[in-house]
């Protein structure tokens, strides 16, 4: 059976990946609402109550709006390391506390109690395991989150790399996923719309720094580094729409794919409202 790929969706928003073999079905986070996930696999065909696992990069919003209904109702294992668990529950604590958000309504006397209900299966940054026939490795990424990931999940068709959400290019990131033959990549912001608009000084800073995001100047240097014959497609993704444009980012990085001849590579742009269209090993 072919490997099946589809990014249901990824910017500053949300962020989701579906990637489906002969014997699993997973979510690489899940950064949409339960209802907005559903409704996005429908798309493809696919349901969430088939789903074999969710895995979590780390606990921002963007990356977890819809972890707690997914796995909850459909009784969905999460994988992901103890202070992103930790993270998550805090989260959801304060979530639940505030009454900000009736999507917990009624389902258990106090947050403890749901976030112990959830199917957890922890792993230690830098570990590898096994679901059925996915092999996942795990290692560490620069962002200001509790102990963010990269995933590198590899089937019998290919090898898909997970990296986005850092603030620059790791040698250890650059080796883990050099084994890539499909890569989402992250092409954040133009350095020149995010200084000129209109967010604060410190979030500027926050955006820039080395715990940051990848500028499209970054994630293209990083591409170049990463590149190898066996990476057939490369995805940018986590585009802002205030500090980008998707012209802009794949300009910069078809023009220094270009400059190295890199014409092996399917260049793609994840979009935030739509999936993109689904790829097959």
């Amino acid at each position: 059976m072919s490997v099946r790929f589809t990014i249901l969706g990824s910017g500053s928003s949300g962020n989701c990946a579906y990637v489906e073999t002969e014997n699993s079905r997973v979510l690489v986070d899940a950064g949409f609402s339960p209802r907005q996930i559903r409704q996005r696999l429908a798309t493809i065909g696919r349901t969430p109550e088939n789903l074999s696992a969710i895995f979590i990069t780390h606990e921002h919003s963007d990356h977890i709006s819809g972890l707690f209904g997914l796995a909850d109702k459909f009784r969905i294992p999460i994988y992901c390391n103890r202070d992103t668990q930790e993270a998550i529950a805090w989260t959801l604590k304060e979530r639940w506390n505030g009454k900000r958000d009736p999507l917990f309504d009624g389902m258990e006397k106090t947050a403890a109690d749901f976030i112990t209900k959830l199917e957890w299966r922890l792993f230690q940054t830098g570990d590898r395991f096994e679901l059925n026939d996915l092999l996942v490795e795990t290692f560490p990424i620069p962002h200001d989150a509790q102990d963010p990931v990269g995933f590198l999940l590899r089937t019998a068709a290919g090898n898909f790399g997970f990296v986005t959400d850092l603030g620059h290019m790791t040698k250890l990131v650059l080796e883990r996923v050099r084994a890539a033959n499909v890569l989402v990549l992250e092409s954040n912001h133009d350095v020149r719309m995010l200084q000129d608009s209109r967010r604060s000084w410190s979030l500027k800073q926050r955006i820039l720094g080395r715990h940051g995001h990848l500028s499209n100047e970054a994630a293209a240097e990083a591409a170049v580094e990463i590149m190898s014959d066996g990476l057939k497609h490369l995805y940018l993704a986590h585009l802002s729409r205030e500090c980008n444009k998707p012209e802009l980012a794949m300009r910069v990085m078809s023009r220094r794919l270009g400059e190295i001849g890199a014409n092996h590579v399917q260049l793609l742009l994840a979009a935030q409202d739509v999936p993109c269209q689904t790829l097959e090993l």
